[in-house]
């Protein structure tokens, strides 16, 4: 249940770089933010075909008729011009008033119209429609879903059941009130943070805290909201008001988290800081100084000038380095690896740090015996076993379907006891075939007066301990199963310097020894969302870019806020939306692999921008000292490197991962 403001509330983020973006397309500021709203989008697919069509029939006609350009067809190509670049050329426009001045914006608009003034019309709409084409490359490979971040995340109640004597009344949730007592029933999640007053349950707080096992709550218990209940009816009094409650704190969590985020430049934004500039400076040059340094007519060079000017058009770059990260994008898709956008791609190939939640991410996100330690002149590790699962029948608990489940896959002969009582939170005592068998906690033991001198604690998981007619027999480690692939994965980035690091809600114990099994070097415990999103943030001034790995909702806030953030396929729905890489294989080896693809493809697009600023450079060499300038050589230099820059993307299709990452 979402609160109806919780949309407004994601748009009302917007971009928190402070660029005026000007058109839909991408923001020249590279913010990864949802800036394109669906009548937008729609009408820039309308602009896009309406203007090439527009173009390609002038050109046709212009094919067949031959000679110069008459006036209606310069009105068409001046008509085609305006319908693909009128908002780049408006946006170049603001910018010269925002200080944004030297961008791709002002250098395709400087160019275009410069082509324009020396009647070459065709090249003008041409490089128009070309950059309109790179964008759209990268605008469809981005994903919209950012923008549905704050539904997936809110655990919000619209209304709680508040109890005044013997009545029960639904009322909206943001008219509760700090002691107002609330009934929740097995099935709902706590919906304001408070105190048990009546009843017992167990509630499965995996969605706050990341913490698997459920955990038991009775009189006097604090609880915190957007936890589920998941046994017993509870009434609890409110301590804190639904603006202070937990699920609002992990909600705005999410929004601080996505407005501080680092906004890296996308790389032709990077680069026309530096191209643009300089191109305009020589062009400025030409045009006024060598008139006055040869004594010539202003004309011929401001023409050369002009010619410079459109030599200059990043056409092929505008084209082909965003076609380099969507041929990545979908070499990363058939590996099951999705990237939302080429932004995305840059990052990731710039990490210092992988960080990573333990439950569902590093382990299998269930329970299993790991292992039975009867004591010495005990009874059999089988019959430990059998003997726990006799106790556990019909326990809906993780603990005990896990026990059942191990005996059950032994083939052992699991008697049913003749009594069973559950002493909660402690254990169960039976009878069966005349024994007396305790199976729980240390409490349990204590409790009927066991000596477990003899018993040593594990540091991994939870235990179940064993006593048979009053005297200790053993126990049973039960614990989160490690995935197959996670120390070999961990090795692999650990080999490639990067450093790794573990956040987890679950106990010290727990984690430590989870990550000396993965090979983590750095483990953080016990943390609630916004202690990990600060823990994070501590990991990236000490280390750099961070890569955060995770698949809850109790995720979301710190995969928002990440350099970047990745989410396991079986995740969370809000982990998902949260994230700029879903792993949709769940499995860790998909972390060194989409590194390894992401720093190849940035490697491809480096090859482009090399290939093509050589050719480019010298075409304008070649221009400006006036040896061969021809427009056609510049369109070679743009379109023809252009094409050759696109197959050399293309490659990257055909992509297989380095052996180490078979």
């Amino acid at each position: 249940m979402h609160e109806s403001h919780s949309s407004s509330t994601a748009r009302e983020i917007g971009c928190a770089c402070g660029h005026d973006h000007g058109h839909s397309h991408t923001p020249s500021c590279g913010c990864e933010h949802d800036h394109v709203h669906p009548k937008a989008d729609h009408k820039d697919r309308i602009t896009l075909i309406a203007g090439t069509l527009l173009y390609l029939g002038l050109i046709i006609i212009h094919q067949v008729t031959g000679g110069d350009y008459p006036l209606p067809m310069i009105l068409g190509f001046v008509c085609a011009y305006f319908i693909l670049g009128g908002e780049v050329v408006w946006t170049a426009i603001k910018n010269l008033f925002s200080g944004h001045v030297f961008d791709e914006n002002f250098l395709m608009s400087v160019a275009t119209l410069g082509a324009f003034a020396i009647a070459q019309y065709p090249e003008a709409v041409g490089v128009m429609l070309f950059f309109r084409i790179g964008e759209a490359f990268e605008d469809y490979a981005v994903g919209r879903s950012r923008s549905q971040i704050m539904d997936a995340v809110d655990l919000r109640p619209e209304v709680v059941n508040r109890v005044t004597g013997d009545t029960v009344q639904e009322i909206a949730a943001k008219e509760a009130r700090v002691g107002d007592i609330l009934m929740v029933r097995p099935g709902d999640r706590i919906p304001l943070d408070g105190t048990v007053v009546d009843g017992e349950t167990r509630l499965d707080t995996s969605a706050v805290t990341g913490e698997p096992v459920p955990v038991r709550a009775v009189r006097g218990d604090a609880v915190i909201s957007g936890c589920v209940n998941t046994t017993g009816v509870i009434r609890i009094r409110v301590t804190n008001v639904l603006a202070d409650s937990m699920v609002s704190r992990i909600l705005n969590s999410v929004e601080n988290a996505a407005a501080s985020k680092p906004h890296i430049d996308a790389f032709i934004t990077r680069f026309a800081r530096i191209y643009t500039p300089v191109v305009v400076g020589i062009a400025v040059l030409t045009a006024v100084g060598m008139p006055l340094v040869t004594g010539q007519s202003f004309y011929p060079w401001v023409y050369t000038a002009l010619s410079f000017l459109v030599m200059s058009c990043p056409c092929a770059l505008v084209l082909s380095v965003p076609l380099a990260f969507f041929c990545g994008i979908g070499s990363g898709s058939r590996q099951g690896i999705l990237f939302k956008g080429g932004v995305v791609m840059e990052t990731l190939a710039t990490i210092k740090a992988v960080v990573m939640d333990k439950t569902g991410t590093i382990t299998e996100g269930n329970f299993s015996v790991q292992r039975l330690n009867p004591v010495s002149g005990g009874p059999s590790e089988e019959t430990l076993l059998a003997l726990c699962a006799a106790c556990e029948q019909g326990s809906t608990h993780p603990i005990g379907t896990s026990i059942s489940a191990a005996a059950k896959a032994k083939n052992l002969d699991v008697s049913r006891p003749e009594k069973i009582t559950e002493l909660p939170g402690k254990g169960i005592s039976a009878v069966l075939k005349g024994q007396s068998l305790l199976c729980g906690n240390l409490k349990l033991m204590e409790h009927f007066s066991v000596d477990c001198s003899c018993y040593q604690k594990s540091d991994q998981g939870s235990e179940v301990l064993l006593a048979v007619d009053g005297r200790y027999a053993g126990s049973i480690v039960i614990a989160d199963t490690l995935k197959a692939e996670a120390p070999g994965a961990i090795a692999r980035l650990r080999h490639e310097n990067l450093v790794t690091a573990m956040l987890t809600g679950d106990t010290v114990d727990s984690a430590r020894a989870i990550a000396r099994k993965a090979g983590i070097e750095d483990v953080h415990a016990r943390l609630l969302p916004e202690e990990k999103l600060e823990t994070l943030k501590n990991i990236r001034q000490t280390h750099g870019p961070v890569l955060f790995v995770g698949d809850g909702i109790n995720d979301a806030p710190v995969l928002a806020g990440a350099d970047v953030g990745a989410a396991m396929g079986s995740g969370a729905d809000a982990a998902l939306e949260a994230a700029d890489v879903v792993y949709m294989r769940s499995d860790m080896n998909a972390i060194p692999e989409s590194i390894a693809l992401s720093r190849h493809t940035q490697h491809i697009a480096l090859q482009n921008v090399i290939f093509a600023l050589t050719i480019k450079i010298a075409v304008m060499i070649l221009g400006i000292t006036g040896i061969y300038a021809n427009l056609w050589l510049a369109v070679f230099a743009d379109t023809g490197v252009a094409f050759l820059c696109i197959l050399n993307a293309m490659r990257l299709l055909l992509y297989k991962q380095p052996a180490r990452f078979q």
